[in-house]
């Protein structure tokens, strides 16, 4: 079992401001286990419990009876209508007062009783229409999980604009929704989450941003401990969807680039991360290096690939479930707008 430790000691402790236009959104699927840390890094944020909304994918482990506890909102879907776009969009309409949504994952520790704090203040540019914090790894983490935090998430801030592609290339709309933080306005502005996106809802958003003018920010001094060891499998299955992703929406690839260069920058920087550090993981990081390029080449290509096979391969296969005519990965759950009480026909 992952555990955690909070606070971090390092990290510094300020003041709160006032974030009543916060709103939070954290998508569950049996949290339980990651709860009490979850929800030790929530309470030290200064907010009120009324400004949380927990979208659980119908778990069978007390997740939901944990989050009333705490006094959050909860919306429960069921677990084959999860889909990351059409699933945050969703909550975002059950806190239709808040200026600024901030998404958070079930696994993600904000690290000290200012995160939040910090990575709204990368909202204070007008500009700015979405912003991310930092993640770093779990103190148990491996090498290879160590290493992508630090590749990823360095300790430098940033702000991007459109212009930044010309020297990021596809690395101008990476953003994670696992702490990140979203003006209401920039987002609506741009159509909201996509509803079909199997996965990176939020580097669909954070393209459209940057096309329509808006800066991206990512807030270093806002932190979360956020990471995954994952296994072969898991990995590949990861990269399937994240190549079917590129695959589909091509705009992105054609106006930002490709992710040949970020791949190879990656693969450099861990060889001598792991050469320094842990040489003897080397075979094994070259191994997953090239599962996940298979994987992602795979997913790119994934429509000639049959259903059940695309199923097999991919990390979300209630994704590929057979639909009746005219259904979409959208049509699901309660819906937008709907109050607590209205939405009771699948809360539990």
């Amino acid at each position: 079992m992952t555990t955690y430790c909070w606070p971090y000691p390092d990290i510094r402790v300020a003041a709160k401001a006032d974030l009543a236009d916060v709103g939070v959104i954290i998508p569950t699927c049996n949290a339980a286990r990651h709860w009490s840390a979850l929800q030790e890094g929530l309470d030290h944020q200064g907010l009120a419990p009324s400004q949380i909304l927990i979208i659980d994918s119908s778990s069978s482990d007390g997740t939901r009876t944990l989050a009333r506890q705490a006094g959050y909102r909860v919306v429960c879907i069921r677990k084959e209508e999860f889909s990351h776009g059409a699933t945050r969009q969703l909550a975002c309409s059950y806190l239709a007062d808040k200026l600024y949504l901030l998404f958070m994952t079930q696994d993600a520790v904000l690290a000290s009783a200012d995160s939040i704090e910090k990575l709204c203040s990368a909202l204070d540019d007008e500009d700015v229409g979405a912003a991310y914090g930092r993640q770093i790894a779990r103190h148990e983490a491996d090498p290879i999980e160590r290493h992508g935090r630090m590749f990823n998430y360095p300790a430098v801030s940033q702000v991007r604009t459109l212009k930044s592609r010309q020297y990021l290339g596809f690395k101008t709309v990476f953003f994670s929704n696992s702490f990140a933080i979203y003006r209401r306005a920039a987002l609506e502005a741009v159509g909201g989450f996509p509803l079909d996106a199997i996965v990176s809802e939020e580097v669909t958003v954070v393209g459209k941003m940057l096309l329509a003018g808006w800066k991206i920010a990512y807030e270093a001094d806002a932190v979360a401990v956020h990471s995954h060891s994952f296994t072969l499998t898991q990995e590949f299955a990861r990269y399937f969807d994240i190549g079917v992703h590129h695959g589909r929406e091509k705009w992105l690839l054609a106006e930002f680039g490709g992710t040949g260069n970020e791949g190879m920058e990656y693969l450099r920087s861990e060889f001598r991360y792991l050469l320094t550090e842990r040489p003897l993981w080397i075979p094994y990081a070259a191994l997953r290096l090239l599962s996940k390029y298979v994987a992602y080449r795979l997913g790119t290509h994934e429509r000639h690939l049959p259903a059940v096979i695309k199923q097999l391969l991919s990390a979300q296969q209630m994704y590929w479930r057979p639909r009746s005519e005219g259904e979409s990965v959208a049509d699901a759950g309660p819906q937008p707008g709907a109050t607590d009480k209205t939405a009771g026909a699948v809360r539990s």
